[in-house]
């Protein structure tokens, strides 16, 4: 079994204008003074990360690890969910995903997605460059609209929608083969990956391709009322990324999954601070350790109540305290009687 690598911390709910968080090394001095040992780095904010220039040079990537050595710091993975998302979007979200791209190609579809699926190429590049071995984004969706069955869809819809959908990311996914690294997809609402079963349809459309993979997040998987325990035992062998984000479903007489339009505060699903909601990771860590689990446990702190800060700080010392350091023996070793096979034959009463 394997112990698995953290606490980290996703950086995009934190990067901003002010200082300690406008650049990469302010916000890992800062990281590290929680306890944090690993960054997840959006590679869409040029802030923190420069991803053309780390796709195009090894040694501005050995810069990036030194320093971040320097504060007792590794990076866990990139992410593209932004870029991830323009792979593959419907026409209805055009406007609402346009601030995802350069403002040059917004309003130019076919070209935004041409760029999306380029800077996916290049975080192949800038992955292998950091020596890394799994990277996190989205899927993007081309059928999300369609997710409730009405009105009627047509037969073949949704198969043609995957087909679609893996026939844009199989390209990428060879791009990552190549540099050795998984793609792991955030399984998540407004993506056309969004659940074990979509995900096992996107399986079958990329000919179940090696570097497709998952970012687990149970807290997606609470507010969808998804078992995310057995989760774990039906993809473990997929799962190569981590969230840890809490969450809490409290339906009510007026709305439930769907949520009525309401502001997150407001929702009986919403995200919570890691300890504050009702994700029983103990369970949880226990299952990544029992599958080894080869991969970093990453905070990304969404919470409507809870200050970011107080909740980066709580939420390290929760992962560290949630790390299990898995046992290299047997805990009834200590009865051990020895063993060969004349002996064994003889309690078998064979001999």
């Amino acid at each position: 079994m394997k112990t698995l690598k953290g606490p980290g911390i996703f950086l995009a709910q934190y990067a901003g204008d002010a200082a300690p968080f406008n650049t990469l090394p302010d916000i890992a001095r800062w990281a590290a003074s929680l306890g944090f040992v690993g960054v997840q780095i959006p590679s869409n904010d040029k802030r923190l990360f420069d991803l053309e220039q780390a796709a195009a040079s090894k040694t501005y990537c050995d810069d990036i690890a030194g320093m971040l050595a320097e504060h007792g710091i590794a990076v866990t993975e990139l992410s593209t969910h932004l870029q991830g998302q323009l792979v593959a979007s419907h026409p209805a979200y055009d406007r609402l995903f346009d601030g995802f791209a350069p403002a040059a190609l917004r309003g130019h579809t076919q070209e935004r997605q041409a760029w999306a699926v380029q800077q996916l190429k290049l975080a192949a590049t800038a992955s292998k460059n950091l020596g890394l071995s799994a990277h996190a984004t989205f899927s993007g969706a081309l059928a999300w609209h369609l997710f409730y069955p009405w009105p009627q869809r047509p037969a073949g819809l949704i198969e043609e929608a995957f087909a679609e959908l893996g026939k844009r990311w199989r390209p990428i996914l060879d791009a990552f083969d190549e540099a050795g690294v998984d793609v792991c997809y955030e399984l998540h609402p407004g993506e056309d990956l969004h659940d074990g079963a979509t995900f096992e349809r996107f399986l079958d459309a990329v000919g179940h391709h090696p570097r497709a993979n998952i970012l687990y997040d149970p807290s997606h998987m609470v507010l969808q009322q998804l078992d995310y325990l057995e989760f774990i035992d039906f993809y473990h062998e997929r799962v190569r990324a981590f969230h840890v984000k809490d969450a809490e479903f409290r339906p009510n007489g007026r709305s439930g999954v769907y949520g009525g339009y309401q502001s997150w505060i407001d929702r009986p699903g919403r995200f919570r601070s890691l300890g504050d909601g009702q994700i029983d990771f103990g369970a949880v860590f226990s299952k990544m350790a029992q599958y080894d689990y080869p991969g970093w446990a990453v905070l990304e702190w969404e919470c409507c109540i809870k200050d970011a800060q107080q909740g980066a700080k709580e939420g390290a010392a929760f992962i560290r305290d949630h790390i299990i350091k898995v046992t290299d023996r047997a805990f009834d070793d200590f009865a051990a009687t020895g063993s060969n096979r004349t002996f064994n034959r003889q309690v078998l009463g064979l001999e």
